[in-house]
């Protein structure tokens, strides 16, 4: 049985989380391997909408393994929040793993991150203000706090001390904020240490015995491709690796192991945050698919950035990943726009490229070269079958296939679960 990897083609929101849902009912286990609670999905099961934000999307699957990979930075109180409130509505979350090496988001890390952020003023990057990026540079920087530290409190002590001794600097000394003392941040930590226990296990070594046994294992990024902190609009992107790459790092399961990658992708396109966006609207298109395809973030609320199909992107993904399928979201957004652009190459500094551009500077001045595809009247949400698509709706679907460099295997026509056509089986 395969290892899996799934992915965003573009900036986040595509829809991954419905994806990892229609999948995890086919799965034992789904992992999620990086990023942390600075962003969510979105997915509505029986007419029920759950927002999920650390978790991962398998804990909505009746006897799937959901896991909280090493590549994930964890907070904690978030963590037992998001337990606590599927917990009420009937959700069991008592087969959740959480790797011993991940990271935990201390609350000095919270702080830098706000204070450095409104600090940047119109430098800034967009953050989610949530610590994310502080845990990943102490994670680099090697003064990071691991899980596993606690369940030793003589090791977390320790490592707080470090920690502080450089972060209370800044706080007081550049950004005017009161210093963090060691007990405070130790109590907070250690109010969780006894509830966490129970998840605790070597995620790397659990994996691999489920693929030795044929189980299916589903790996589900957080953010998306052009976030990756390798491979996106750097300096505008996520810190941590939301490709496909990703999963291996993130989880301790070698690369040899991964059988597909899928990657997601909306049938137009959105970005929260900073950073460039050539097909970006600033008028009543931009408008009309943010209104209908309600574009506002799941974790922050914040409104997303809309444009057009961006071909160049999806083909980049393609490249960057590996991916064997592409799933389409959001088509039925798309219904009733009379004529809809796809913008299929740039014009930068008066000359057409067809790929994305080598540099930062390049990407930010691209101007899109649209074609433009007919579209469609008919209602799609009942829409189950590909030739059951309006023929203007599936010439929209086969020419971004096209040009996107992978197979589009299933298509969402719908927010819920079963509102999905399937083309090519994912497992």
């Amino acid at each position: 049985m395969p290892a899996i990897v799934l992915v965003g083609a573009q900036w986040g929101d595509e829809g991954k989380g419905k994806a990892t849902d229609a999948l995890g009912k086919d799965v034992e286990y789904v992992v999620k391997y990086n990023g942390g609670n600075n962003a969510g999905h979105t997915v509505v099961v029986d007419g029920e909408k759950y927002a999920l934000h650390l978790l991962p999307s398998g804990i909505l699957t009746p006897g799937c393994t959901p896991v909280i990979g090493n590549g994930v930075v964890v907070d904690l109180s978030v963590l037992f929040q998001e337990i606590d409130g599927l917990t009420a509505r009937g959700i069991d979350c008592s087969k959740l793993l959480v790797s011993a090496n991940a990271h935990v988001v201390a609350p000095y890390n919270r702080t830098l991150d706000r204070v450095i952020e409104r600090f940047l003023g119109s430098r800034r990057i967009g953050t989610t203000g949530r610590g994310i990026g502080p845990t990943y540079a102490d994670k680099m920087n090697r003064v990071g706090i691991r899980v596993q530290d606690l369940f030793d409190e003589n090791i977390l002590r320790q490592k707080v001390e470090g920690a502080l001794e450089q972060k209370n600097q800044l706080l007081v000394k550049v950004y005017n904020r009161r210093a963090s003392t060691v007990d405070e941040v130790v109590d907070e930590l250690l109010a969780h240490a006894e509830r966490l226990r129970p998840m605790v296990a070597d995620v790397a070594l659990e994996l691999g015995r489920a693929l030795d046994r044929g189980e299916t294992v589903l790996f589900e990024g957080g953010q998306a491709t052009l976030l990756d902190v390798d491979h996106g609009t750097y300096p505008f992107v996520t810190s941590s690796n939301a490709t496909a790459g990703g999963a291996c790092t993130g989880s301790g399961v070698p690369p040899t192991r991964i059988d597909r990658v899928v990657a997601v992708v909306k049938a137009y396109a959105t970005r929260v945050g900073e950073g460039p966006f050539p097909t970006e609207l600033h008028d009543e298109w931009g408008d009309r698919l943010r209104s209908v395809g309600g574009e506002f973030g799941t974790t922050t609320g914040r409104p997303r950035r809309c444009g057009w199909y961006d071909a160049p992107v999806a083909r980049y993904a393609a490249r960057i990943n590996g991916v064997t399928d592409f799933v389409l979201t959001k088509l039925d957004v798309l219904t009733g726009i009379e004529r809809i652009p796809v913008c299929v190459a740039y014009e930068v500094d008066g000359e057409r490229v067809d790929e994305m551009p080598l540099t930062q500077t390049g990407f930010h001045h691209a101007r899109p070269v649209y074609e433009y595809f007919d579209g469609w009247t008919e209602d799609l949400s009942g829409v189950r079958g590909f030739d059951d698509l309006p023929k203007n709706a599936q010439s929209y679907v086969l020419a971004l296939e096209e040009i996107s460099g992978a197979r589009i295997s299933a298509i969402g026509v719908g927010p819920a679960r079963d509102q999905t056509v399937v083309r090519h089986s994912l497992l």
